[in-house]
């Protein structure tokens, strides 16, 4: 997976540019809401998410595996701590975080992977803590697309496998981390206009 997003970045640049996606925006303001002050954001990129959080006085940390990615931050004057590795390697460092942020990154990883990555995310948060997943839903338009690798699990292109969550599917593999809510949402593909939403689950989950 880090030569596929080292290539990623390195073709694309940055295509996304800053404005933030609207899940994003929605966790700024649920953190706000409840005074969270430091964030995690794994799968951070070139901080184009991250970048609404700090402008609204988080304290963030990212995890990105593209070296391209973290450089493309750094030129574009965004000075927060990144971890430069894959998210498998967490935890990096002893902090603890009030919330976690994780978009379309989780659904990229297998079943024992995201088992793990799951646990490895509800250990960094202080009691009270929240996280909130965007996940890739099986009403998403790439879903059956590729070559099938197991239960809806498909190879979407040369290092992408993507898994597409149902309902059912969500509550089993969040339940036993602090499952506050979920729904299905419209995710705008901002830099072009043109696009259908992406259909995704946006999931809540609390750290008692």
């Amino acid at each position: 997976m880090s030569d596929f997003w080292e290539d990623k970045f390195q073709k694309i640049g940055l295509l996304w540019s800053f404005e933030p996606a609207d899940s994003a925006i929605f966790a700024r303001d649920l953190f706000v809401e409840k005074g969270f002050k430091s964030i995690l954001i794994p799968g951070v990129g070139y901080g184009r998410n991250a970048k609404t959080f700090i402008d609204n006085g988080f304290e963030v940390t990212g995890i990105e595996i593209s070296e391209t990615a973290i450089r493309l931050a750094r030129d574009n004057g965004l000075d927060f701590r990144i971890y430069h590795g894959p998210v498998k390697r967490m935890p990096y460092g002893k902090s603890l975080y009030d919330g976690i942020f994780c978009y379309a990154l989780l659904h990229l990883l297998n079943q024992n992977d995201r088992r793990q990555f799951l646990k490895k995310c509800f250990d960094q948060l202080q009691p009270g803590g929240m996280m909130v997943f965007i996940v890739a839903s099986k009403e998403n338009k790439l879903y059956g697309n590729g070559r099938p690798v197991s239960i809806d699990r498909f190879l979407i292109d040369k290092g992408l496998t993507v898994f597409f969550y149902d309902s059912a599917t969500i509550e089993k593999e969040f339940s036993t981390y602090g499952l506050l809510e979920y729904c299905e949402i419209d995710e705008p593909v901002k830099h072009m206009p043109n696009e259908e939403p992406m259909k995704f689950w946006r999931v809540v989950c609390r750290k008692s």
